[in-house]
C-alpha cells in the first residue's frame, strides 16, 4: 500500500484538524522558510521573525539556538546511561501506558516510515519506535533511548517548544533547526500533570519528504500527525489519572491490559485516531466529551450518555449547550485558551438539575490559533463528595447498643434519643463534657441515615475567621491560600446524612446568621460563591452551655436556639447516676485488658465506693482515663486504693476526706455542693501549701477553672 493511502486510511475520520484549503498555503510556507532559514544560518538576516510565513516561538527558538552555538548541519545528543535507570524508574507508569496506548498502531506506523518519540521535561528520551532510512548525514542503529536531546544541544525541535509553551506544537520541516531533520514535519503533544505543567511530550516524525514532494502528501502529514498525537496525549493522560485514583497500582494495570485486549480483537491492523480516543473515553469513570468550538458535541463515553441521556446516532445532532444553564461560562472561557475547572448544574428533560464537576481542556490550531476541540469532563458532586467521605473515613461508628450503663436516668435518655432518631427534625444533645454527647450523635445518626455521611465539626477548636470555609466551603480565589479548585464545606458534604455541630455555643454570632439561613432554606453558598446549592442534611448540635442564658446575654441568636432545639435530650452527668459508676468501672477494665491481652484484675469494694463517692467532674472520660491509670499501676490481681489517680486517691481526695470528717463539721444546713466544694478546695490548698497546680491536681479541675473558682467562693491564698 502506498504511503499516502495508508495515512488516508488509518486517519481519515480525524476531523479535529482538517482542512482541505491548506494545500497550496502549506507548501508555500515550506519554501519561504527554508529561504529564510539559508539567509538566517549564512548570517544574511539576523531576525527570522520578519520573514513572511514566520512563526514567532519558531523565529525565537532558531535564535536561541544559534546564540547557544548549536550546530545545524549535525544531529547531536548528549549521552546519560548513568542517570536512565532513575529517570525510567520514575516514569515507569508513564511508559507502560505510553506503550499499551501505542500497541495497536505501532506496526503499521513502523512500516510506513514513522518515528516516535517519549521525552521527559528535560528532553530526555524516555521511549522510541521505528528506525532511521539511509541518510547521508544521521546514522543511527538501535534504540535511542537515553539520550538527551535538548534546544542547547539539536536547537529548535517540536518537545522544546511543546515544554515551553505547554500546548501543542507542529513544525513544518525547515522549521527544525537540524537541517539533517528538515524534509520531516514534526508534530509534539504535552502530557499534563494535575496542576497544569507538562511533565513530558509526545513527538512523531513523518518519513521523509523528498523534493519534489507533492502538495498533496505535504498536506496528508500535516493535517492529520498534530491530531493523531494530540489525542494519544489526551488518552495517555485520561489513563494517568486513572491509575491515580486507584489505590491498587496493579489493578489499574490489569484494566489497562483488558482495554488493549479489547482493542486488539476489535482491529487487527491500525486503529484508527478515532477509535482509540473512542475506546480511551469509554474506560474512563467520568462523563467525557469532545466538542467544536460552537458547542456541537463531535465525541461522548459511555457516562457521558448516561448523563446527558442522549442515544449515541442523536450525537452529531447535540449541542452541549442544552444540557448548561443559560448563565453557563464554559465555551466563552474555553474560546480563550483557558484549562479550568468549575462547578456547575445540569439538566437533563425535566428533571431536577445536578450539580458537576466540569473540566475543560481546549485544543487550539497552531497557526490560526482557532478553537478546533475542547474536551469536557463531567463528575457528580455527589458522587466526588462520597469519594471524599469515604476516604477520609467520615462515619459515624456507634450505635444505640454501644451506649453503656444501668441507671433509669441515661435509660430514659437513650430512648428519648431513639424515638427521636426517627423525626426529620434537627436535635440538640445537652450534657456535661465527657458524657458521651457524640457517641448519641451516632447513634441517631445510625438509626436514621446510616447510609449516608456522618460530618462532625468542633465549633470550639476551630479559629473564628476558619468556621465559614469549614462549614460553608469556599470557591477558587477567595482567599490567600484557597485551594485551586475551591473546596466543599462540611454541610455540602453532608448532603444525604447527618451533620454533628459540637459544642455550637462556641459559633461565632456572624455565622449563627448564615447557619440559621441555611437551616431554613435547605440550600448553602460556598465563600465567594453566587449561586446556592440544594443540600439534604439532618443537624445534630451538642453543647455543655447554657444557651438560654447565652441567648439573654446576646452571645447567641434566639432564633437559631429555637431552630435546633425542635426536639432536646438531656445526657445525665455521672454523678447523677452513680449507679452506672461501678458498672462503667468494670467494662473499662475488661475492654482494656482484652485489648492488650492481660489478664482480667479484679476491683477492690473500697475502690468501687471511693470512685461511686467522687464528683467526676469529666465524667465517663474521665473515669475511663482513670481506670486505664490503674491498670497500668497494678502489680498483682486486684486494683486498689493507691492505683488510683492522685485526685480520686483515698489518701488525697479532699473529696474523700470531706465525706468522711468534714460534713458533719460543715452542719446539716451546709450540704450543697458549693458548700462541698468549697470546702474540697480549702483543704487542698492547706495540703500542698497553697501551691495552685499541686492543688488543682488534687481536686481535680484545671488551673485556670481552679482561679476562677477561687474567685467565685473569695477563698484567699495566704
Amino acid at each position: 500500500m502506498a504511503l499516502k493511502e495508508k495515512i488516508s486510511d488509518t486517519l481519515g475520520a480525524q476531523v479535529l484538524f482538517a482542512d482541505a484549503n491548506k494545500t497550496k498555503l502549506t507548501r508555500e510556507r515550506w519554501n519561504a522558510i527554508l529561504r529564510c532559514k539559508e539567509e538566517f544560518l549564512n548570517d544574511e538576516n539576523p531576525d527570522p521573525s520578519t520573514y513572511p510565513f514566520m512563526d514567532q516561538d519558531v523565529a525565537a527558538s532558531w535564535m536561541r539556538s544559534k546564540k547557544h552555538g548549536v550546530n545545524p548541519h549535525k544531529v547531536v545528543t548528549i549521552p546519560t546511561k548513568d542517570k536512565l535507570l532513575e529517570v525510567r524508574n520514575e516514569h515507569a507508569r508513564l511508559i507502560d501506558i505510553t506503550k499499551k496506548i501505542l500497541v495497536p498502531m505501532k506496526k503499521q506506523m513502523v512500516e510506513c516510515g514513522y518515528l516516535f518519540y517519549l521525552f521527559d521535561r528535560s528532553g530526555l528520551i524516555l521511549l522510541h519506535e521505528g528506525v532511521w532510512v539511509e541518510d547521508t548525514s544521521i546514522s543511527s542503529t538501535g534504540s535511542r533511548v537515553g539520550l538527551l536531546v535538548n534546544e542547547e544541544a539539536q536547537g529548535t525541535s517540536a518537545h522544546e517548544l511543546c515544554f515551553r509553551h505547554k500546548r501543542p506544537i507542529q513544525l513544518l520541516g525547515p522549521e527544525n533547526y537540524c537541517i539533517p531533520l528538515q524534509n520531516r514535519i514534526a508534530s509534539a503533544a504535552p502530557i499534563m500533570e494535575r496542576e497544569n505543567e507538562v511533565t513530558a511530550a509526545l513527538v512523531i516524525l513523518s518519513p521523509p519528504l523528498i523534493e519534489p514532494e507533492s502538495d498533496e502528501s505535504i498536506n496528508h502529514l500535516y493535517m492529520h500527525t498534530l491530531g493523531l498525537i494530540t489525542s494519544m496525549a489526551t488518552a495517555i493522560e485520561s489513563q494517568l489519572n486513572l491509575c491515580r485514583t486507584r489505590e491498587d497500582y496493579e489493578h489499574a494495570c490489569d484494566d489497562l491490559d483488558n482495554l488493549n485486549k479489547e482493542l486488539e480483537s476489535a482491529k487487527e491492523k491500525m486503529v484508527s485516531v478515532h477509535k482509540t480516543l473512542t475506546a480511551s473515553f469509554s474506560f474512563i469513570e467520568e462523563g467525557m466529551v469532545a466538542v467544536d468550538s460552537k458547542g456541537k458535541i463531535l465525541h461522548i463515553n459511555n457516562e457521558a450518555i448516561r448523563i446527558f441521556k442522549v442515544r449515541p446516532e442523536e450525537i452529531g445532532n447535540r449541542n452541549i449547550r442544552e444540557f448548561l444553564s443559560s448563565e453557563s461560562s464554559i465555551m466563552n472561557k474555553a474560546r480563550k485558551g483557558e484549562t479550568f475547572t468549575i462547578e456547575e448544574c445540569v439538566k437533563v428533560g425535566s428533571s431536577k438539575p445536578s450539580a458537576y464537576r466540569i473540566s475543560a481542556r481546549p485544543v487550539h490550531n497552531q497557526y490560526t490559533k482557532k478553537l478546533d476541540v475542547i474536551i469536557l469532563k463531567f463528575v457528580d458532586c455527589n458522587k466526588l463528595n462520597n469519594q471524599i467521605n469515604n476516604r477520609s473515613g467520615r462515619s459515624a461508628s456507634y450505635s444505640f447498643d454501644d451506649l453503656l450503663g444501668e441507671s433509669q436516668e441515661l435509660k430514659a435518655s437513650i430512648a428519648q434519643a431513639r424515638r427521636f432518631s426517627q423525626s426529620p427534625e434537627n436535635i440538640l444533645l445537652i450534657g456535661e463534657s465527657g458524657v458521651g454527647k457524640e457517641l448519641f450523635a451516632h447513634s441517631i445518626h445510625n438509626n436514621s441515615r446510616p447510609k449516608g455521611p456522618f460530618m462532625a465539626v468542633n465549633c470550639a477548636a476551630l479559629p473564628s475567621e476558619l468556621v465559614g470555609s469549614e462549614l460553608f466551603g469556599y470557591e477558587k480565589g477567595s482567599f490567600t491560600g484557597a485551594e485551586r479548585c475551591g473546596k466543599p464545606g462540611k454541610i455540602e458534604l453532608a448532603h444525604g446524612g447527618t451533620l454533628f455541630l459540637d459544642e455550637i455555643g462556641d459559633m461565632p454570632l456572624e455565622q449563627q446568621a448564615i447557619l440559621l439561613r441555611t437551616l431554613q432554606d435547605k440550600r448553602v453558598m460556598r465563600v465567594g460563591g453566587h449561586s446556592y446549592k440544594d443540600v439534604d442534611f439532618r443537624l445534630i448540635a451538642a453543647t455543655n452551655k447554657d444557651l438560654m442564658k447565652m441567648v439573654e446575654e446576646k452571645t447567641f441568636r434566639e432564633d437559631l436556639y429555637y431552630r435546633i432545639s425542635v426536639l432536646t435530650v438531656y445526657i445525665p452527668s455521672l454523678r447523677e447516676r452513680t449507679r452506672d459508676v461501678g458498672y462503667l468501672s468494670r467494662v473499662f477494665v475488661e475492654n482494656y485488658c482484652q485489648r492488650h491481652g492481660w489478664p482480667v484484675p479484679v476491683i477492690a469494694p473500697e475502690v468501687t465506693e471511693l470512685l461511686e463517692a467522687y464528683r467526676w467532674p469529666g465524667n465517663v472520660r474521665q473515669l475511663q482515663n482513670c481506670m486505664h491509670h490503674a491498670i497500668n499501676t497494678i502489680t498483682g490481681d486486684r486494683i486498689e486504693l493507691h492505683n488510683l489517680p492522685r485526685y480520686v486517691n483515698a489518701d488525697g481526695c479532699p473529696e474523700s476526706l470531706a465525706r468522711v470528717t468534714n460534713f458533719g463539721q460543715l452542719g446539716t444546713d451546709s450540704l450543697s455542693l458549693k458548700q462541698i466544694e468549697k470546702a474540697a478546695i480549702e483543704t487542698a490548698l492547706k495540703r500542698v501549701d497553697n501551691c495552685i497546680p499541686s492543688a488543682a491536681e488534687l481536686v481535680g479541675l484545671s488551673r485556670s477553672t481552679l482561679y476562677r473558682k477561687l474567685k467565685e467562693y473569695n477563698i484567699a491564698i495566704a
